[in-house]
This record gives structure tokens, C-alpha cells and sequence, in this order.
């Protein structure tokens, strides 16, 4: 190892603790990966040992005290980060992945090493090695991706994020975290909109975690703040006035049997049943009218629903449509939040009501029959949006900022690719 080499290694491998302990030494450090130039080979990074970051996978809640907490001290880090003039762009050309050799993966090793992504003694080859690989598909997971180790749009759009705009999307959204630091409730439901999950809390931990589909751009799900009340299995679905409008109303100028193949019953508002025939579909006298699907296997909303007071009318439910959630961007609902999964939560609330265990739960669903179940003790459901947040040292999570709510355009990805 010559020289130049070691005084990299020396100055590197002192950046996490660096970053605890002030400033200035930060910033040193920072700038001592920025403005290496060793190389590596293969040889001395291929089983990659070396310590990694902290664990990204975490039970620890977003709403806690101890978000809050490793949230502001991810703003200290961030904050020298950009003190020091942020980490660099890497070149969004090429498919870089593991076993590549490419002068590109030099500056993907720079800006994985100032994120903390990229163990600081894996050096600066040019060989995307195994230290690569786990740096990589550690950041993908940070950030929400497919956690693939290859370098995609959507993972180079996220990299090239500056620091500077990254710090400012994390002192946003402690402002959204702090505002919701008190008691919760000891067991609640939370679905963070931007990173389209849910989380289970109880106990002050993450007891279940849901994938979910919550609304498109243009029918965003609101924030909510409620208690979940009911669950209703084998559900009737109502379509609200917006779909009616949107959807329903341009199919049936398309297919005039599109509420007939759907299961759709045209109700007038005494609740008798009108002849979709008699209806002009060429205007939007329709909406004046209820529109009910009957429960079944095509229903909107499938198996059940889950309820809760809200003056939007949201509320979250099964969908036959689960190839949705293998989806990287899941905005695609009109409002409301379909769960993954979702009779591992419905289970979950219902456990304090008396004669809904899990197998009467499924037999329910075989019926076929429509079945309220008001929930013993209610419990609290919170729609939120937070797309920044840190779960434990070098834990800094992000995503991509769907309704444009931080302020930043860059943030919003999905509109940009």
C-alpha cells in the first residue's frame, strides 16, 4: 500500500465517528474522501467485512420521540455535509453493478462514502466489488427502491440529489415529525403517503408493516386523523362522485355493458334500481345516482374494508388488483388506501373484538356475505405525510416527495422521469 493510499484509509475510516464528534473534524473528513485519488483491486475489498452503516431495517416508529431525535441529528451530519460542499454527481450513463470495471464507479464510491453508505476503508477502484454491492443496495433501501444493487434512473435520480436539498427536505419534515411526537394511543395505525406504507404501532414498535396504493397526483389521499370503527367484510363498494365522473361515466360511453360486466347496480336516491339504458350517458346526469357494486371476487374493494370517520370519505381496504403493490411508484388509487396483505392488519385490530379471531375471520369471507363488525375498542388511524426521517445513526430515510409538499421540484422523481 503506498502512501497516498494510507493517508486515504487513515482519514476515511475516522468519518463516522467524525460526524459525532463536531464539525470541524466532520468536515476533514468529508473533504478527505471527496479529494482521494488511491485506487484499490479487486483483492482488497472482495469479501467485503468491513463494518457497514447502521441497520436500515428498524421496529422503531416514525411518530416516536427517538425519530425526532435521530432526525436532528441527521440534520448536525447533513448540515457538514453540505459545509463541505455536498458529495459528488455521479455520471447517469451506465448500468453499473457488481462485477463492473469502470471509472464511473469511482464517483459512486465517493458519494456512497459521504452518505455513510460505503464502509470507509473499501478504498476507490474502479471495480464495483462486493463493498459496492451492499453500499448500493443499502442506499436503495434508505431511499425506498428496489434494493438491487444496480444503478437504475430512479436510483441515480435520487443519488444526484444534492446534499444541500436533501438537508433542507429533512428540516421540513422534522417540523411534521415534532408536530406529532405526543402519546398516540397505545396501539394505532399509521400510512405515511409519500413511501406508500403502513405501519402497525404497539408498544412503542412496529408490530406489522403493509405495503400500500395510495393516490394518484391528481387524487391525492388527504391527511387524516381518526379512529378505525369498522370493518366490514365482503363490502358493497360505492363509488364516489369523482370515479363516477372520471371513470365510469367514459366507459359506459364506451361499453354501454361496462356496469353490467363489473357487477354495478345503478341506484336512484330513494334506493330503487334504475336501467342504466335510461340514463344518458352522453352528459353527467349519472352522478345524480348511486353506484353499487355488489361484494364478490371483482369487487373494488374485495374482501373487506376497513372504517373510520372522515370528512373525505377515505378509508383503507383489499384490492383484487395485487399485482399493484410489486409496483416502485404505488400512486395509483383515487384517494382511499389498499393494503398488502390486509387481513394480517384486519386481524390486528379486530383482536379485542370477541368472536373475530383469525378463522372466523376467513370463513366470513367465504360466505360471500356482506357482514359489518363494529370494532371493540377503536383504534387510531393517522394518514400522514412525511418524506424524510432517521431511524438510528446513519440512518436517513427518504422519499420521493409525490404531492410536491417540501417545496423542492427536484424532490418530486416520479414526474421528472
Amino acid at each position: 500500500m503506498n502512501t497516498s493510499r494510507r493517508l486515504f484509509l487513515t482519514g476515511a475510516s475516522a468519518l463516522a465517528v467524525a460526524f459525532a464528534a463536531g464539525a470541524a473534524s466532520a468536515q476533514d473528513a468529508v473533504d478527505g474522501i471527496l479529494k482521494a485519488s488511491g485506487q484499490g483491486g479487486w483483492d482488497d475489498t472482495f469479501d467485503a467485512r468491513a463494518t457497514q452503516g447502521g441497520k436500515v431495517a428498524s421496529t422503531l416508529p416514525i411518530f416516536s420521540p427517538q425519530t425526532v431525535t435521530y432526525t436532528e441529528q441527521a440534520i448536525g451530519q447533513y448540515r457538514d455535509i453540505v459545509a463541505q460542499g455536498g458529495w459528488p454527481q455521479v455520471p447517469a450513463t451506465k448500468k453499473l453493478q457488481l462485477g463492473v470495471s469502470d471509472a464511473d464507479v469511482v464517483p459512486l464510491r465517493k458519494r456512497l462514502m459521504v452518505s455513510g453508505d460505503l464502509p470507509q476503508n473499501a478504498g476507490l477502484s474502479e471495480s464495483f466489488d462486493s463493498y459496492v454491492d451492499a453500499a448500493l443496495k443499502r442506499f436503495q433501501t434508505r431511499h425506498g427502491l428496489p434494493a438491487d444493487g444496480v444503478t437504475g434512473k430512479y436510483t441515480f435520480a435520487a443519488m444526484n440529489i444534492s446534499a444541500q436539498v436533501r438537508l433542507g427536505q429533512l428540516e421540513t419534515n422534522l417540523v411534521r415529525l415534532r408536530a406529532m411526537g405526543g402519546f398516540l394511543g397505545n396501539r394505532y395505525v399509521m400510512v405515511n403517503i409519500p413511501a406508500a406504507q403502513i405501519e402497525a404501532v404497539e408498544g412503542d414498535r412496529v408490530v406489522l408493516r403493509h405495503t400500500a396504493i395510495v393516490g394518484k397526483i391528481d387524487r391525492q389521499t388527504p391527511i387524516v386523523n381518526s379512529k378505525i370503527n369498522e370493518i366490514i367484510v365482503n363490502p358493497y363498494w360505492n363509488a364516489p362522485v369523482s370515479i363516477v365522473r372520471k371513470d365510469i361515466i367514459p366507459l359506459m360511453r364506451k361499453n354501454p355493458n361496462y356496469l353490467k360486466d363489473s357487477h354495478i347496480r345503478l341506484l336512484a336516491p330513494d334506493g330503487t334500481g334504475v336501467d342504466p339504458t335510461t340514463v344518458d350517458w352522453s352528459t353527467e346526469d349519472a352522478v345524480k345516482y348511486r353506484f353499487r357494486q355488489d361484494p364478490g371476487t371483482g369487487n373494488a374493494m374485495a374482501s373487506v374494508k376497513i372504517n373510520f370517520p372522515s370528512p373525505d370519505g377515505v378509508y383503507m381496504h383489499d384490492t383484487p388488483q395485487q399485482s399493484l403493490f410489486g409496483k416502485l411508484m404505488r400512486f395509483d388509487s383515487s384517494g382511499c388506501v389498499r393494503v398488502q396483505n390486509v387481513r394480517d392488519l384486519v386481524t390486528w385490530i379486530l383482536r379485542d373484538t370477541p368472536g373475530w379471531n383469525r378463522q372466523h375471520f376467513e370463513e366470513t369471507i367465504k360466505t360471500g356475505n356482506n357482514t359489518p363488525v363494529a370494532v371493540t375498542n377503536p383504534v387510531p388511524v393517522y394518514f400522514t405525510y412525511v418524506s424524510a426521517w432517521s431511524t438510528g445513526p446513519g440512518v436517513v430515510q427518504f422519499r420521493d416527495d409525490i404531492y410536491r409538499r417540501d417545496g423542492v421540484d427536484e424532490l418530486q422523481i416520479t414526474s421528472s422521469l
